[in-house]
């Protein structure tokens, strides 16, 4: 189990941190003194301290996760092998595929919006806005859509160590660096279709939701690109107005649970939590 476990939390990849903090300092500079677009030093603190607070909330996630992830796959009816390369290439497409139901789900239903919101608070595009990542992720319970992928027998190991080299990945996709690349631009998720997703202007809110590929959208119609005529607009469409961490981790939540109280019954605040946000 301390094995697994040390799989859930982290995968180490070797100077993926220093060349991350370098390019922030680089785009930082590039913002001010380049392209003209300003930087907001207060929104990166906040941003640095939620942060510091999803390293924290997902080490107990990873705790509480491990068991339930390694039954789920002890009763698979058959185990795939994580010494068989070709394991890992399909097992990349199906946790690509469970990515994106994920994410399209963090959308769809408000309750999981609650917590991925926090990621869609900052109103600029800086690769530093990809470590806003919420704090209730085992309470929004989006986690539930990897189970399948693990009953088919894919190990959880290779699952985690997938999704971990996903979001990495993404790291890269969050700035307003102009970065074309050709017809890659087809198939994998790219600085362009991730700005995209992060506008809240009425054409581009719920599309592009892929992790490393952007095939599925393309395939579920949830594809969109940057139109010339509607500049994109950052941030949630109805800002929390705030850079305090706590008040932009649970803004949703508070949002979320004003509305259940006022339900008249269960049925309604069912709807409520599970409907769109």
């Amino acid at each position: 189990m301390s094995n697994f476990l040390h799989h859930f939390q982290s995968v180490h990849i070797p100077g993926f941190l220093p060349l991350a903090a370098a390019l922030v300092a680089i785009e930082m500079l590039w913002r001010l003194l380049v392209a003209g677009k300003g930087y907001n030093f207060l929104s990166s603190g906040s941003t640095l301290l939620i942060a510091l607070g999803h390293t924290l909330t997902d080490g107990l996630t990873a705790l509480i996760l491990a068991p339930v992830f390694g039954l789920v796959w002890h009763f698979a009816p058959w185990h795939f092998s994580m010494h068989d390369w070709r394991v890992w290439v399909i097992g990349f497409f199906v946790v690509e595929f469970a990515y994106y139901w994920y994410h399209r789900l963090s959308h769809e239903v408000r309750w999981m919006w609650a917590s991925h919101a926090v990621h869609h608070t900052p109103e600029e595009m800086t690769l530093l806005s990809a470590i806003r990542l919420g704090w209730t992720n085992l309470i929004s319970a989006g986690w539930l859509v990897y189970l399948p992928v693990m009953f088919l027998g894919f190990d959880p190991r290779m699952v985690i160590i997938l999704l971990a080299l996903d979001l990495r990945f993404q790291f890269f996709l969050h700035t307003e660096a102009r970065v074309n690349l050709g017809p890659l631009e087809w198939v994998l998720n790219t600085p362009a279709h991730h700005r995209v997703h992060h506008a809240s202007n009425a054409p581009y809110i719920d599309k592009n939701y892929g992790g490393a590929l952007i095939i599925f959208d393309r395939m579920f119609g949830t594809f969109a690109a940057e139109r010339e005529d509607e500049p994109l607009r950052y941030g949630l469409d109805h800002p929390l107005g705030t850079h305090n961490p706590i008040g932009i981790v649970f803004g949703e939540w508070r949002r979320l649970l004003a509305d259940l109280r006022r339900a008249p019954n269960w049925y309604a605040a069912a709807r409520i939590a599970l409907g769109r946000p």
